[in-house]
């Protein structure tokens, strides 16, 4: 007898092949894949997918779910997306390695984005922040070591250069992550304490994980050279000296016509030899901390050092007119979706602009001072992007999907909750932008392949039961900016680690997710 077997269904194995007909059944946490006739197969439960596609779960490579996980473990925003693994440590905004008061201020510094632990759950390193995750939620994650984590462990918050014996802790840090079973180490460039940092750091510290199998995960310098492929040359230039994978963060550009010469950038480096690639998630808005807009001086010495900083009028002076956003946008498309207090709670969902004109005095007061009143806890979503660039970046083949999705507030991005059944329903479906097979594929087995796991990805004999079933003329993102807190439709069923988890688009309440390791 079976666990579990899903019939009548059209299995896409993730690899990028065509669909066949076949049954799953699920043994314990594996897979067999069954041809022809199921109807003997004895089973303690049964599926019947008439109608649906079967492929693996999803695997979303940039998500901000740290703490949330944590604290609430079922995550339907992500699991009833089909979302059976998350990459946790992105952009470097994460918080392990780190002794007590330093995590307490990275808790501080980035509550906007990935919220608070349980107040009862603390941990030092990696190994011990993995732990929390076994069998305390709904999916599976990898972790990266975390840029900002280490750097402050090394050398606190200040807007310096390491020095030789900072920079080798830094590196005995992203070795001891690795080893506790991170991945790799990422960076967020934009954001201090990393934007504090040089190119030759970013080399030392990839240097330190090669022998270990990692790769370099990086949120680009958006402010180096042209701006524009400056950037990106960045991550390349870290792979070439120290030949290490280098896979981009949400690979995106809103500046009309940089879709064909990002792409273009990729194939040069792969041409090169530089192993790279790179995710993307599908709707034309940015998401981010308020505080980011503030010079990176301002930041110098952490967030209390921050907060001190932006009660002092001479430095709103100097301040001035820097906190303009970039690509000749304006901060009306600037839209604030998570604010701390009920006290200004009506602020999520309008712009910037609309609090600036209503509080009167300049945008730096209006921004310092709500970033005073509540803690430095806001978040926005910018609508700036370019859907033209982000359907020609999709279709390349190194491309996979990461939602890059904040969970904190009222009116987050979309894509926090719609990610996955957008690629699936508008651009697979509805564009046909890419085939079916290849749009899994850019969820399933491309990014396992990033990651080394030998064991997702793909539907085959011994692998591990990560499976969503879905019906692909109804799948859909419901979600949208006006009204973004909407699970998908069409996405029936989702299996993690061999338990059911939704169950005919319903949670079960199971937690069967565990932190996958690389070592």
């Amino acid at each position: 007898m079976v666990d579990l077997l899903i019939k009548n269904g059209r299995v896409i194995d993730g690899t990028g092949e065509t669909w066949f007909r076949a049954g799953v059944a699920v043994d314990g946490e594996t897979i067999r894949i069954l041809r022809g006739d199921v109807s003997s197969v004895d089973a303690a439960r049964s599926i019947d997918a008439s109608g649906c596609v079967v492929c693996p779960g999803f695997i979303d490579m940039h998500s901000h779910s740290d703490l949330i996980l944590l604290s609430e473990p079922s995550h339907e925003a992500k699991v009833r997306q089909g979302v059976t693994t998350e990459a946790l440590g992105m952009d470097g905004l994460s918080y392990a390695p780190a002794s007590p008061a330093n995590q307490e201020a990275l808790f501080h510094y980035l509550a906007a984005v990935n919220g608070d632990p349980p107040p009862e759950v603390r941990w030092g390193s990696v190994k011990e922040f993995l732990d929390l995750f076994d069998g305390r939620a709904s999916c599976n994650v990898v972790y990266f070591v975390p840029h900002a984590a280490i750097r402050v462990e090394a050398m606190g918050w200040d807007d310096r250069q390491p020095t030789g014996a900072e920079i080798r802790r830094m590196q005995e840090l992203a070795r001891e992550g690795m080893r506790d079973g991170a991945f790799g180490f990422a960076t967020g460039l934009t954001y201090p304490p990393g934007a504090y940092s040089d190119t030759d750091e970013l080399v030392a510290v990839a240097e330190a994980i090669a022998d270990h199998g990692g790769f370099y995960m990086t949120h680009a310098r958006y402010t180096l050279g042209d701006g524009l492929l400056d950037p990106f040359r960045e991550a390349l230039t870290v792979g070439r000296k120290t030949g290490v994978p280098v896979h981009i963060s949400h690979y995106h550009s809103p500046v009309d016509g940089m879709g064909e010469r990002m792409t273009a950038l990729v194939d040069e480096g792969r041409s090169e030899g530089i192993d790279v690639t790179f995710d993307q998630y599908p709707y034309p808005a940015a998401s981010t901390l308020l505080h980011s807009l503030l010079p990176y001086w301002v930041h110098s010495g952490g967030p209390a050092a921050l907060l001190r900083r932006i009660q002092d009028r001479n430095v709103r002076g100097e301040i001035g007119e820097s906190v303009t956003p970039q690509w000749g946008m304006t901060l009306e498309h600037y839209i604030f979706s998570h604010v701390k207090s009920e006290a200004n709670k009506e602020w999520e969902g309008r712009s910037l602009t609309d609090l600036h004109q209503f509080r009167g005095g300049t945008m730096v007061d209006a921004i310092c001072d709500l970033l005073i009143e509540e803690n430095l806890e806001v978040a926005f979503v910018a609508r700036t992007g370019n859907p033209d660039n982000i359907r020609t970046i999709l279709r390349h083949p190194a491309q996979m999907v990461g939602s890059d999705g904040l969970l904190t507030g009222g009116h987050p991005n979309p894509r926090s909750y719609g990610t996955f059944p957008y690629v699936l329903g508008q651009f697979c479906r509805e564009e046909g932008l890419l085939r079916l097979e290849d749009g899994v594929r850019k969820m399933t087995a491309l990014p396992a392949q990033r990651l080394g796991l030998k064991d997702r990805g793909i539907l085959r004999d011994g692998m591990k039961a990560d499976i969503v079933v879905f019906d692909p003329d109804r799948v859909e993102a419901t979600a949208t900016f006006d009204d973004p807190r909407q699970y998908p439709v069409g996405i029936g069923y989702v299996i993690v680690n061999g338990q059911v988890v939704v169950d005919n688009g319903v949670h079960t309440g199971a937690l069967p997710g565990r932190a996958l390791r690389s070592q």
